[in-house]
């Protein structure tokens, strides 16, 4: 699957992911009165969900390689968010977008399977299978060590999957748990070496495995030393735009050839109609114009520091 994404990459020219974390408060007014009236409940609220997330994709697909989609915000809508969670996946990849489930999943044994399988693999009916969410990738975390990541790797080369597990997160206190020294290093650093580890069986064509890492980017000196210990695990890369990393502060994650890295931006691109006060009937337009100014940072940074860019 690292390869599919590495092709739309290369396609696009850009390896800005567009993330879909939507929620009512991010919707223009107009499409709530249409499709969320008083007494519509968790229905009404997942259908403006749903009919807000077509529009900003139909605005960006021809410019980004990917969206991620953060389950959680679906979630606290209940069944109804579920189901568009589900039916945004399935539009993003009918406009031939890849789709990462941020659902940050893990447990030990068959549980690790259910989760694997309800987001990369198949589940067991009583005639039949079938693929629940079928995403391209999946967010788990690592701490439950090979018996709850194996799973998932063997979701991987069975449907052709791929996963970005956990290492160094973008948040403030990240470090309690993440920046711990011990004998081996730092627990990131020891983590990042497991991820290598652990996707050297998945090496694609062009050079990267299918087994990725998100690291943020409001550790920027981080990115950098976890990019060495892993040369050949593609990276995904929160904290720009909203949580305030800039273009210089993902150089780090990028390789000489201009890949290895993917820079997700959620609010920033989903909510710019609001931060440039935007009429709200062009709500999908300021989405657009943002990824076309957050691709326009990227390449500048990395031609500066004199990375192949696009």
């Amino acid at each position: 699957m690292i390869d599919e994404l590495i092709n739309q990459i290369l396609l696009k020219k850009n390896p800005t992911v567009a993330g879909l974390d939507t929620r009512c408060e991010y919707i223009p007014q107009f499409i709530l009165e249409k499709y969320a009236k008083p007494g519509s409940g968790f229905e009404g609220a997942a259908n403006a969900i749903f009919e807000f997330n077509k529009e900003i994709i139909d605005a960006i697909y021809d410019l980004v390689p990917a969206v991620k989609i953060q389950n959680a915000y679906y979630e606290s809508y209940g069944i109804p968010g579920i189901e568009v969670f589900k039916l945004t996946c399935s539009y993003a990849k009918s406009k031939g977008l890849i789709v990462i489930a941020d659902v940050k999943r893990n447990d030990i044994g068959p549980t690790a399977q259910a989760y694997s399988a309800a987001f990369l693999g198949e589940t067991q009916l009583p005639y039949s299978k079938a693929k629940a969410f079928d995403a391209d990738f999946a967010t788990i975390t690592p701490y439950l060590g090979i018996d709850g990541v194996k799973p998932f790797i063997d979701d991987c080369i069975k449907f052709r999957k791929g996963i970005f597990i956990l290492v160094k997160t973008s948040n403030p206190s990240s470090g309690d748990l993440q920046d711990i020294q011990t004998d081996r290093g730092k627990v990131y650093e020891i983590v990042a070496k497991k991820v290598k580890e652990w996707g050297n069986g998945l090496i694609g064509k062009n050079g990267y495995s299918s087994i990725g890492a998100v690291v943020g980017a409001t550790y920027p000196q981080q990115l950098s030393e976890i990019r060495g210990i892993m040369p050949q695990v593609f990276i995904l890369i929160p904290g720009y735009g909203a949580q305030g990393a800039g273009g210089q502060d993902i150089i780090g994650g990028f390789c000489d050839d201009g890949l290895g890295a993917i820079v997700n931006a959620s609010r920033s691109i989903i909510c710019a109609w609001q931060t440039v006060n935007s009429n709200q009937q062009n709500f999908a337009l300021a989405a657009r114009n943002e990824v076309i100014r957050m691709k326009h940072e990227i390449d500048t940074a990395l031609k500066t520091a004199k990375v192949r860019a696009w």
